[in-house]
């Protein structure tokens, strides 16, 4: 049963991923381009390596001989992933998964082209005279993203021409690994965006988490809630949807699919194929499974007899404000004063301004008021400062 787990950045969420794996017995080697991640630091293992380096992650892979292999972030050959399948290694859902979702073009001309699922109109540009282009195309305001990218890195709105030189360099900068090309999409007037954390198992039926409701900020998710109130129509259109792209992507594991709401129905936006950042909201306690958990069940094979709500919550981000090292936390006492409250700090080692560094979380009764949750989260989270050495 104990499984040798490799897995590829360390972040936040790959730390709430190896403490679930822990609590189940596994062996877990944590991978990150810099010392000291967060996972690193409940790891069994850690390893220092740039991702993007194929002959690097090959030799990591065949020192350590992982049985599966778990990707957190997207700045990795995955296109390496195939090879690692065929030597008997698991990948997390899956190779294929794993190569399409990482590369926001493959996931789009899948949903959009392939299975025919309602999403914003786009346009691909790989050059600063094809985004002009692409933006003529799709009309004012539109959206820019890196084709490879996480957390809002690179991505803006074009209001005018005036913002498109300005949007292709921050794209640029926010880019994560070696492609330049970027996808440009009709800016949808919605009203609510939601995340779908949906589980494909290997012996099991597809699950479905509660809605979860998020705001965003630069691009990052700054708050999210569940449940997201949401009509019964919608809903069952976004699990249709969901389990649609995950089927075709294959594998087993936590997907956290997200979805517009808007007036004329339900836009497909993206999909992540790991536990997602959105779905923090549920180290509150409102499932009877955190997302982290459902992921490690799900990656082992274990059952997952049933996800049920169990009460509601609400998290809020907890931001560096400038560049340092070595941070400290003030303000917990206010903080966790109030009933229902809780911080999770993350353990980053280096601050950077924006940088997400802990979360805040409230949880209330069955039926308490999300809106209500949501402020108290907030007021959490704005009573504790980041507190950093100067570089």
């Amino acid at each position: 049963m104990r499984k040798k787990i490799m897995l590829l950045g360390s972040g936040e969420l790959g730390r709430e991923f190896v403490i679930a794996a822990k609590r189940l017995g596994q062996y877990v080697i944590a991978v990150d381009s810099y010392d000291d991640a967060p996972a690193q630091q409940v790891a069994d293992e850690r390893e220092v390596i740039d991702m993007l380096d194929g002959a690097a992650l090959d030799a990591l892979v065949a020192k350590h001989r992982p049985d599966l292999i778990v990707p957190e972030i997207e700045a990795i050959r995955t296109e390496r992933f195939y090879a690692y399948e065929e030597q008997g290694i698991r990948v997390v859902p899956s190779a294929r998964a794993a190569n399409f979702t990482m590369n926001r073009k493959a996931i789009r001309d899948l949903a959009a082209k392939e299975l025919g699922l309602r999403t914003a109109d786009y346009r691909y540009a790989a050059s600063l005279e094809e985004l002009v282009q692409a933006v003529a195309e799709i009309g004012l305001p539109c959206v820019v993203k890196p084709l490879m990218s996480s957390s809002g890195k690179g991505q803006s709105t074009v209001k005018s021409a005036a913002d498109i030189e300005k949007a292709w360099s921050f794209s640029q900068s926010g880019k994560r690994g070696d492609i330049a090309e970027v996808i440009v999409e009709a800016f949808v007037t919605f009203h609510t965006e939601i995340t779908l954390l949906t589980v494909t198992q290997q012996n099991g039926p597809t699950l479905f988490c509660p809605p979860v409701g998020h705001r965003q900020e630069r691009g990052d998710y700054q708050e999210s809630w569940q449940p997201c109130r949401i009509s019964e129509k919608d809903l069952q259109e976004a699990r249709d949807i969901a389990g649609k792209v995950t089927h075709a992507l294959t594998g087993a594991g936590i997907w956290g699919v997200e979805f517009f709401l808007a007036d004329d129905g339900i836009y497909f936006s993206e999909l992540s194929p790991r536990p997602h950042d959105t779905g923090m909201v549920t180290l509150a306690g409102t499932q009877n499974f955190s997302e982290f958990e459902l992921h490690a069940r799900a990656v082992l094979g274990l059952p997952i007899p049933g996800i049920e709500l169990l009460r509601p919550g609400a998290s809020a981000v907890i931001l560096a404000a400038e560049a340092g090292n070595d941070p400290d936390f003030t303000g917990l006492d206010d903080a966790l004063c109030e009933p229902g409250a809780d911080i999770r700090i993350f353990g980053k080692p280096v601050t950077r301004p924006y940088r997400r560094m802990a979360v805040a979380l409230a949880v209330g009764d069955p039926g308490s008021d999300a809106d209500a949750l949501r402020r108290k989260a907030a007021a959490c989270a704005a009573k504790v400062r980041v507190v950093s050495r100067q570089e």
